[in-house]
Formats: C-alpha cells, sequence, structure tokens
C-alpha cells in the first residue's frame, strides 16, 4: 500500500512552546520542536528540532536529531543521525550511525541488527511443584 504522502512531508508536528507528555505512536515522519516526555514508537522517521527538549524512550525506524536534546535510549530499525548542535544522553542502538562532529553524546552505541521486542515469557509453575512447606 502506497501512500499519498511524499516520503520527506512531515506529517506532525510539535512546535516550539508546545508540551506533550505520554505515549507518541505514528505513522510518516514527525518533528518535535517544543518538549516532549515519555515513550515514542513507529515504523517511520522522527526528526528532533534545533531546541527540542525530549526526555523519551525512543523506538522507531529512523531517527534525525537536528539540534536539541534527548534524554533517553534510541533504539532504531534502519539508522540514527546526530547533527550538531545535537546533544543526546543515552544509549545508541542502530545497524547505522552518524554523529556529527560539535554534537555531545553520553552513552554507549551498538550497532547491529535492531530486533523487535519480545515481550518477556511468564515463568510457569507447575501446580505439583507448588505445596505447602511443613
Amino acid at each position: 500500500m502506497e501512500s499519498s504522502v511524499p516520503a520527506t512531508e512531515i506529517t506532525a508536528l510539535l512546535g516550539r512552546g508546545t508540551q506533550f507528555e505520554g505515549k507518541l505512536h505514528f505513522e510518516g515522519r514527525v518533528r518535535i520542536d517544543g518538549v516532549f516526555k515519555g515513550e515514542v514508537h513507529s515504523d517511520d522517521t522522527l526528526i528532533i528540532g534545533d531546541g527540542a527538549e525530549v526526555n523519551a524512550e525512543i523506538d522507531v525506524a529512523t531517527v534525525i536529531v537536528r539540534g536539541g536534546t534527548v534524554h533517553g535510549n534510541i533504539r532504531a530499525k534502519t539508522a540514527i543521525e546526530i547533527h550538531a548542535p545535537g546533544k543526546v544522553v543515552g544509549n545508541l542502538h542502530s545497524p547505522s550511525v552518524f554523529i556529527d562532529r560539535g554534537v555531545e553524546f553520553q552513552g554507549s552505541c551498538r550497532m547491529d541488527a535492531v530486533e523487535p521486542k519480545v515481550a518477556p515469557a511468564k515463568i510457569h509453575t507447575p501446580t505439583a511443584a507448588r505445596q505447602p512447606v511443613s
């Protein structure tokens, strides 16, 4: 199914002066220029604009930090780009990572395929094993 929106067009914008807290799920390209706290999940592109303050766990296909500050871990299935004067405090995990000269980065970087997150398996204890201790 093809989208009628060009790949470079922004589908949503949290502009300067906006503040949002919660879970953000989206399709297309979303740009954050304001303050965001929470979680971001998508199979598309997240752009962190100059002046943005993001405190979030990010799990998307592509992240482009064009400035602003990100506190939190970033998992990207395709790529992570961090351009000056961006600042990232958190761990990066993506098969492709670009960090521009002048970027401030504190954390670890892992460059390999990003596997989908799987809920932890519940441990099943047979009822026979749960006998009262005498």
